[in-house]
């Protein structure tokens, strides 16, 4: 593979930067559209970067962004470590122009496991629920993954969303409920757009919102392509035709 540098264009929540990324960090921040994204890229060194522009500000400036950044060296799954997490920032008005989370293996050769417990996160239905996020939570039944209708979840919206595998999805918007009155997350997606994921697939709400691989769903005639609730002894979905 070349290792020649190339100027490129790098998205983020906030704005962007004009940075020289070899052939892999292209391959990184490319998440399938025609724009390319620093979230997935990490860190770039400065001196890389030769401009950046703020949303906020609305204005392209020379030289790159701050770039704030620690390294808390979270287990968050099995084999799977939380090692740097950072922002890039406008010098001029200290918006953030993207944020980033990079995680490593501990063995390189072996695969994700099991998320951590997940931290409790989910009260009974109240009129206004207002708690900090650094003092500890004490809710005796804290199983987020199984939610009941009396439930209500909090500090979720603005977490950045992340799969088995490590690569952020998007940010967390808001929790729904689909056509088969199955809960579900929203999300917008690192291209703007919005998307949705069934609430069985995340297994980690923390600093970020880790997925893993969904529950099988259980419910007769259920189908596991679209969610759609068919007559129990069905074969073939009866809204999309998968095969049941």
């Amino acid at each position: 593979m070349s290792s020649e540098l190339r100027l490129k264009k790098l998205r983020g929540s906030g704005g962007y930067v004009m940075a020289t990324v070899t052939d892999e960090q292209q391959m990184k921040g490319n998440l399938g559209g025609p724009d390319l994204f620093l979230a997935p890229i990490g860190r770039l060194d400065t001196d890389k970067i030769t401009k950046h522009f703020c949303n906020t500000c609305e204005k392209e400036f020379e030289g790159p962004p701050k770039i704030e950044f620690e390294n808390p060296n979270e287990e968050v799954a099995e084999n799977l470590i939380l090692a740097e997490r950072g922002q890039y920032i406008c010098n001029s008005c200290n918006a953030s122009i993207a944020e980033y989370r990079d995680f490593k293996k501990q063995d390189e050769a072996g695969e994700v496991g099991v998320a951590k417990p997940l931290e409790p996160q989910v009260q009974s239905t109240q009129p206004e629920i207002k708690q900090q996020v650094s003092e500890p939570q004490t809710t005796p039944e804290p199983t987020v993954t199984q939610p009941g209708s009396s439930t209500s979840v909090t500090s979720i919206e603005g977490k950045p969303v992340f799969d088995e595998n490590a690569n952020k999805l998007g940010t967390a918007k808001q929790v729904g409920i689909d056509s088969t009155q199955s809960m579900v997350l929203v999300i917008t997606k690192e291209d703007g757009t919005e998307g949705s994921i069934p609430w069985s697939s995340i297994k980690k709400i923390g600093e970020v919102v880790l997925l893993g691989k969904p529950e099988v769903a259980t419910q007769p005639g259920k189908c596991s392509s679209c969610g759609f609730v068919n007559k129990e002894g069905s074969k073939f979905c009866e809204d999309c035709g998968n095969k049941i």
